[in-house]
């Protein structure tokens, strides 16, 4: 889970992900996920990032990190626009 949520961006660091996952702010399927879950594809993975939270769908599985213009490959945003419309209005 770590591994995956850095490869696709989400977090600057690897350690940072295992952090959220250990403090709750990553869920998998609507579940609490820990860091060292497999992923699935298809799986749905949210993440709460201040002030909103970002939901992704597993496209493919990946342990290495991905350039910014090949996430796409890896995870599908399903965050509701609603929650981006806040992050936009935070900046």
């Amino acid at each position: 889970m770590d591994k995956w949520l850095f490869a696709v961006r989400l977090f600057k660091t690897r350690s940072q992900a295992a952090e959220a996952c250990r403090t709750g702010k990553v869920r998998l399927n609507d579940s609490p996920a820990k860091a060292a879950k497999s992923l699935r594809v298809g799986d749905t993975v949210s993440v709460r990032q201040s002030p909103i939270t970002r939901t992704l769908k597993v496209v493919a599985l990946t342990e290495r990190r991905v350039g910014a213009k090949l996430v796409a490959d890896f995870a599908e945003d399903k965050t509701p626009p609603a929650e981006l419309e806040t992050r936009t209005e935070e900046h």
